[in-house]
Protein backbone atom coordinates (compact mmCIF):
# COMPACT_ATOMS: atom_id res chain seq x y z
CA UNK A 1 0.00 0.00 0.00
CA UNK A 2 1.53 3.24 -0.90
CA UNK A 3 1.94 5.90 2.17
CA UNK A 4 0.31 9.12 2.34
CA UNK A 5 1.82 12.21 0.57
CA UNK A 6 3.24 13.66 4.06
CA UNK A 7 4.72 10.68 5.06
CA UNK A 8 7.11 10.65 1.83
CA UNK A 9 8.52 13.65 3.78
CA UNK A 10 10.69 12.43 6.31
CA UNK A 11 12.60 9.99 4.77
CA UNK A 12 12.81 12.69 1.58
CA UNK A 13 14.67 14.95 3.86
CA UNK A 14 16.43 12.31 5.83
CA UNK A 15 17.72 10.69 2.13
CA UNK A 16 18.78 13.99 1.63
CA UNK A 17 20.59 14.63 4.81
CA UNK A 18 23.66 12.71 3.77
CA UNK A 19 24.76 15.59 2.04
CA UNK A 20 25.53 13.71 -1.43
CA UNK A 21 23.21 15.13 -4.15
CA UNK A 22 20.37 13.24 -5.28
CA UNK A 23 18.64 12.83 -8.43
CA UNK A 24 14.57 12.14 -8.59
CA UNK A 25 15.34 8.76 -9.46
CA UNK A 26 18.12 7.80 -6.47
CA UNK A 27 15.15 9.60 -4.21
CA UNK A 28 12.87 7.31 -5.76
CA UNK A 29 15.19 3.80 -5.25
CA UNK A 30 15.31 4.85 -1.55
CA UNK A 31 11.68 5.40 -0.87
CA UNK A 32 11.13 2.12 -2.84
CA UNK A 33 13.24 0.41 -0.46
CA UNK A 34 12.58 2.42 3.00
CA UNK A 35 8.58 1.84 2.62
CA UNK A 36 9.29 -1.73 1.01
CA UNK A 37 7.20 -1.07 -1.69
CA UNK A 38 5.81 -3.45 -4.49
CA UNK A 39 5.62 -3.80 -8.02
CA UNK A 40 1.98 -3.15 -7.74
CA UNK A 41 3.03 -0.10 -5.60
CA UNK A 42 5.73 1.12 -8.18
CA UNK A 43 3.08 1.09 -11.31
CA UNK A 44 0.13 2.25 -9.62
CA UNK A 45 -0.91 5.84 -11.97
CA UNK A 46 -2.64 8.59 -10.90
CA UNK A 47 -6.01 9.45 -11.79
CA UNK A 48 -5.07 10.89 -15.02
CA UNK A 49 -2.93 8.09 -15.95
CA UNK A 50 0.17 10.37 -16.60
CA UNK A 51 2.30 9.68 -14.00
CA UNK A 52 2.92 6.83 -11.13
CA UNK A 53 1.57 7.63 -7.32
CA UNK A 54 4.95 7.12 -6.20
CA UNK A 55 6.05 9.46 -8.95
CA UNK A 56 3.74 11.95 -8.04
CA UNK A 57 4.58 12.19 -4.41
CA UNK A 58 8.56 12.28 -4.27
CA UNK A 59 8.23 15.12 -7.13
CA UNK A 60 5.86 17.17 -4.41
CA UNK A 61 7.87 16.22 -1.92
CA UNK A 62 10.45 17.95 -3.92
CA UNK A 63 8.54 21.21 -4.89
CA UNK A 64 7.63 21.40 -0.94
CA UNK A 65 11.00 21.63 0.07
CA UNK A 66 12.62 23.25 -2.48
CA UNK A 67 10.00 26.31 -1.36
CA UNK A 68 10.83 25.62 1.58
CA UNK A 69 14.65 25.81 0.77
CA UNK A 70 15.46 23.08 2.95
CA UNK A 71 16.96 21.46 -0.44
CA UNK A 72 18.31 23.37 -3.49
CA UNK A 73 19.03 22.55 -7.29
CA UNK A 74 22.39 22.41 -8.10
CA UNK A 75 21.38 21.63 -11.93
CA UNK A 76 18.60 20.27 -13.34
CA UNK A 77 16.84 17.15 -11.75
CA UNK A 78 19.38 16.88 -9.05
CA UNK A 79 18.66 18.00 -5.50
CA UNK A 80 21.01 18.79 -2.20
CA UNK A 81 20.25 19.58 1.53
CA UNK A 82 20.95 23.34 2.71
CA UNK A 83 21.81 24.59 6.25
CA UNK A 84 18.33 25.13 6.48
CA UNK A 85 17.42 21.55 5.55
CA UNK A 86 20.46 19.64 8.20
CA UNK A 87 19.09 21.99 11.23
CA UNK A 88 15.19 21.27 10.36
CA UNK A 89 15.96 17.76 10.14
CA UNK A 90 17.99 17.50 13.22
CA UNK A 91 14.61 19.62 14.94
CA UNK A 92 12.58 16.86 13.76
CA UNK A 93 14.26 13.80 14.12
CA UNK A 94 10.83 11.33 14.38
CA UNK A 95 8.98 13.12 11.40
CA UNK A 96 7.05 15.74 10.08
CA UNK A 97 4.46 17.31 8.16
CA UNK A 98 3.17 20.31 6.83
CA UNK A 99 1.82 21.69 9.49
CA UNK A 100 6.00 21.74 10.69
CA UNK A 101 6.13 23.03 7.00
CA UNK A 102 4.06 25.93 7.52
CA UNK A 103 5.82 27.53 10.23
CA UNK A 104 9.04 28.20 7.74
CA UNK A 105 7.66 31.54 6.71
CA UNK A 106 9.23 30.58 2.90
CA UNK A 107 6.89 27.78 2.59
CA UNK A 108 3.69 29.18 4.19
CA UNK A 109 4.04 32.64 1.61
CA UNK A 110 4.06 29.60 -0.92
CA UNK A 111 1.14 27.79 0.06
CA UNK A 112 -0.53 31.52 0.71
CA UNK A 113 0.29 33.13 -2.20
CA UNK A 114 1.74 35.87 -0.65
CA UNK A 115 4.13 37.06 1.98
CA UNK A 116 3.05 35.96 5.01
CA UNK A 117 2.89 39.53 7.36
CA UNK A 118 3.16 38.11 10.27
CA UNK A 119 5.87 34.93 9.26
CA UNK A 120 7.65 35.69 12.67
CA UNK A 121 5.13 33.83 14.67
CA UNK A 122 3.82 30.45 13.70
CA UNK A 123 1.21 29.85 10.85
CA UNK A 124 -2.39 29.22 12.46
CA UNK A 125 -4.28 26.44 10.61
CA UNK A 126 -7.51 26.60 12.91
CA UNK A 127 -10.28 26.06 10.53
CA UNK A 128 -8.11 24.30 8.28
CA UNK A 129 -9.35 21.32 6.10
CA UNK A 130 -7.42 18.50 8.14
CA UNK A 131 -8.76 15.72 5.42
CA UNK A 132 -7.06 17.47 2.86
CA UNK A 133 -3.32 17.88 4.38
CA UNK A 134 -1.98 14.67 3.48
CA UNK A 135 -3.04 15.45 -0.48
CA UNK A 136 -0.58 16.52 -2.99
CA UNK A 137 -2.19 19.08 -5.16
CA UNK A 138 -2.60 16.72 -8.20
CA UNK A 139 -4.54 14.24 -5.73
CA UNK A 140 -6.91 17.48 -4.74
CA UNK A 141 -7.49 18.16 -8.20
CA UNK A 142 -8.24 14.30 -9.38
CA UNK A 143 -10.77 14.37 -6.22
CA UNK A 144 -12.75 17.07 -7.15
CA UNK A 145 -12.43 16.60 -10.67
CA UNK A 146 -14.23 13.08 -9.48
CA UNK A 147 -16.78 14.74 -7.59
CA UNK A 148 -18.22 16.87 -10.52
CA UNK A 149 -18.09 13.93 -12.80
CA UNK A 150 -19.97 12.01 -10.17
CA UNK A 151 -22.47 14.71 -9.73
CA UNK A 152 -22.65 15.07 -13.93
CA UNK A 153 -23.15 11.01 -14.00
CA UNK A 154 -26.32 11.06 -11.45
CA UNK A 155 -28.22 13.97 -13.41
CA UNK A 156 -26.98 12.27 -16.74
CA UNK A 157 -28.95 9.57 -15.48
CA UNK A 158 -31.69 11.10 -14.14
CA UNK A 159 -32.15 13.04 -17.62
CA UNK A 160 -31.90 9.78 -19.61
CA UNK A 161 -34.88 7.94 -17.17
CA UNK A 162 -37.38 11.15 -17.82
CA UNK A 163 -36.98 10.33 -21.51
CA UNK A 164 -39.06 8.02 -23.69
CA UNK A 165 -37.82 4.08 -24.35
CA UNK A 166 -37.16 5.16 -27.84
CA UNK A 167 -34.81 8.21 -27.21
CA UNK A 168 -32.47 5.89 -25.12
CA UNK A 169 -32.69 3.47 -27.65
CA UNK A 170 -31.31 6.03 -30.30
CA UNK A 171 -29.02 7.22 -27.73
CA UNK A 172 -26.71 4.35 -27.19
CA UNK A 173 -26.76 3.64 -31.03
CA UNK A 174 -24.97 7.46 -30.95
CA UNK A 175 -22.64 6.20 -28.32
CA UNK A 176 -21.34 3.03 -29.78
CA UNK A 177 -20.97 5.53 -33.51
CA UNK A 178 -18.92 8.13 -31.08
CA UNK A 179 -16.53 5.35 -29.97
CA UNK A 180 -15.23 4.43 -33.39
CA UNK A 181 -17.98 1.64 -34.43
CA UNK A 182 -19.21 2.13 -37.74
CA UNK A 183 -18.86 5.56 -39.63
CA UNK A 184 -21.75 8.15 -39.55
CA UNK A 185 -24.85 7.45 -38.49
CA UNK A 186 -26.80 7.25 -40.74
CA UNK A 187 -24.95 4.98 -42.36
CA UNK A 188 -23.32 2.42 -39.38
CA UNK A 189 -26.33 2.41 -37.35
CA UNK A 190 -29.86 1.72 -37.28
CA UNK A 191 -32.82 1.79 -34.41
CA UNK A 192 -35.07 -1.19 -34.85
CA UNK A 193 -39.02 -0.25 -34.46
CA UNK A 194 -39.70 -0.28 -30.72
CA UNK A 195 -42.78 -2.56 -30.90
CA UNK A 196 -41.16 -5.19 -32.96
CA UNK A 197 -37.95 -5.04 -31.58
CA UNK A 198 -37.51 -8.97 -30.99
CA UNK A 199 -35.26 -8.27 -28.61
CA UNK A 200 -33.28 -6.69 -30.48
CA UNK A 201 -33.35 -2.78 -30.12
CA UNK A 202 -30.34 -1.37 -32.45
CA UNK A 203 -27.71 -2.68 -34.88
CA UNK A 204 -24.18 -1.52 -35.74
CA UNK A 205 -21.86 -2.11 -38.12
CA UNK A 206 -17.91 -2.95 -36.36
CA UNK A 207 -16.03 -0.94 -38.21
CA UNK A 208 -16.67 0.98 -41.25
CA UNK A 209 -16.20 -1.09 -43.65
CA UNK A 210 -19.24 -3.74 -41.96
CA UNK A 211 -17.12 -6.66 -42.03
CA UNK A 212 -19.58 -7.41 -38.58
CA UNK A 213 -22.50 -6.56 -37.17
CA UNK A 214 -22.98 -6.11 -33.85
CA UNK A 215 -26.69 -6.20 -32.01
CA UNK A 216 -27.64 -3.64 -29.12
CA UNK A 217 -30.17 -4.46 -26.36
CA UNK A 218 -31.31 -1.03 -24.40
CA UNK A 219 -32.96 -1.40 -21.36
CA UNK A 220 -34.17 1.92 -19.83
CA UNK A 221 -34.83 0.55 -16.15
CA UNK A 222 -35.13 2.72 -12.61
CA UNK A 223 -35.47 -0.28 -10.64
CA UNK A 224 -34.17 -3.51 -9.64
CA UNK A 225 -30.75 -5.13 -11.43
CA UNK A 226 -31.14 -6.97 -15.07
CA UNK A 227 -30.26 -10.61 -14.12
CA UNK A 228 -29.40 -13.64 -16.23
CA UNK A 229 -33.05 -13.91 -17.69
CA UNK A 230 -32.67 -11.14 -19.55
CA UNK A 231 -29.02 -11.68 -20.72
CA UNK A 232 -30.14 -15.07 -22.03
CA UNK A 233 -32.95 -13.97 -23.86
CA UNK A 234 -30.77 -11.50 -25.72
CA UNK A 235 -28.32 -13.86 -25.99
CA UNK A 236 -31.20 -16.23 -27.95
CA UNK A 237 -32.73 -13.21 -30.00
CA UNK A 238 -29.09 -12.98 -30.95
CA UNK A 239 -28.44 -16.49 -31.99
CA UNK A 240 -32.26 -16.00 -34.32
CA UNK A 241 -29.87 -13.24 -36.63
CA UNK A 242 -27.56 -15.68 -36.95
CA UNK A 243 -24.84 -13.20 -35.12
CA UNK A 244 -21.97 -13.52 -32.52
CA UNK A 245 -21.83 -10.33 -30.97
CA UNK A 246 -23.84 -7.91 -28.48
CA UNK A 247 -23.82 -5.05 -26.45
CA UNK A 248 -26.63 -5.01 -23.65
CA UNK A 249 -26.59 -1.45 -22.26
CA UNK A 250 -29.15 -0.25 -19.34
CA UNK A 251 -29.55 2.54 -17.16
CA UNK A 252 -29.37 0.32 -13.84
CA UNK A 253 -26.93 -2.97 -13.38
CA UNK A 254 -26.66 -6.03 -13.93
CA UNK A 255 -26.81 -8.77 -10.84
CA UNK A 256 -23.80 -10.77 -10.69
CA UNK A 257 -25.71 -14.02 -12.21
CA UNK A 258 -25.67 -11.74 -15.51
CA UNK A 259 -22.47 -11.29 -15.64
CA UNK A 260 -21.55 -14.85 -15.32
CA UNK A 261 -24.07 -15.30 -17.88
CA UNK A 262 -22.25 -12.88 -20.41
CA UNK A 263 -19.12 -14.71 -19.52
CA UNK A 264 -19.91 -18.15 -20.14
CA UNK A 265 -22.21 -18.01 -23.67
CA UNK A 266 -20.60 -18.82 -26.66
CA UNK A 267 -21.67 -15.27 -27.90
CA UNK A 268 -19.32 -12.07 -26.92
CA UNK A 269 -21.64 -10.34 -25.22
CA UNK A 270 -20.55 -6.94 -23.28
CA UNK A 271 -22.63 -5.34 -20.60
CA UNK A 272 -22.90 -1.80 -20.01
CA UNK A 273 -24.56 -0.35 -16.72
CA UNK A 274 -25.56 2.88 -15.51
CA UNK A 275 -22.25 3.56 -14.05
CA UNK A 276 -20.18 2.93 -17.28
CA UNK A 277 -22.99 4.55 -19.30
CA UNK A 278 -22.36 7.93 -18.26
CA UNK A 279 -18.70 7.70 -17.50
CA UNK A 280 -18.49 6.93 -21.59
CA UNK A 281 -21.17 9.53 -22.62
CA UNK A 282 -19.18 12.47 -20.83
CA UNK A 283 -15.83 10.78 -22.21
CA UNK A 284 -17.29 10.76 -25.69
CA UNK A 285 -19.45 14.24 -25.42
CA UNK A 286 -22.35 12.90 -25.79
CA UNK A 287 -25.26 14.47 -24.35
CA UNK A 288 -22.88 16.78 -22.52
CA UNK A 289 -20.54 20.22 -23.14
CA UNK A 290 -17.66 21.55 -21.89
CA UNK A 291 -18.09 24.66 -19.21
CA UNK A 292 -14.87 25.74 -17.96
CA UNK A 293 -11.16 24.20 -19.53
CA UNK A 294 -8.42 24.27 -16.57
CA UNK A 295 -4.94 24.09 -18.01
CA UNK A 296 -2.15 22.63 -15.14
CA UNK A 297 1.15 23.88 -16.68
CA UNK A 298 4.59 23.13 -15.56
CA UNK A 299 7.93 24.78 -15.50
CA UNK A 300 9.68 24.19 -18.99
CA UNK A 301 13.13 23.24 -17.49
CA UNK A 302 14.81 23.22 -21.42
CA UNK A 303 13.90 26.70 -21.74
CA UNK A 304 16.18 27.79 -19.10
CA UNK A 305 19.36 25.42 -19.96
CA UNK A 306 22.00 27.56 -21.38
Amino acid sequence: MIPKFEEFFFPCLKCLGSGEIYTQKLLRDYIVNYFQLSEKDMNTLIKSGKKTQVADRISWTVSYFLQAKLIDAPKRGSYKITDLGRKFLLEHKNGFDKTDLLQIPDFADFVTGKKNKTSAEPLSLEGADKSTMGSTPTDLIDDAYSQIINALSKELLSKILEMPPAFFEKLVVELLVKMGYGGSFEDAASVTRYSHDEGIDGVIKEDKLGLDTIYIQAKRWDKGSIGSKEVQAFVGAIDMKHASKGVFITTSSFTDAAIKCAKTVKSKIVLIDGVQLCKYMIEYNLGVSTRQVYEIKQLDRDYFEE
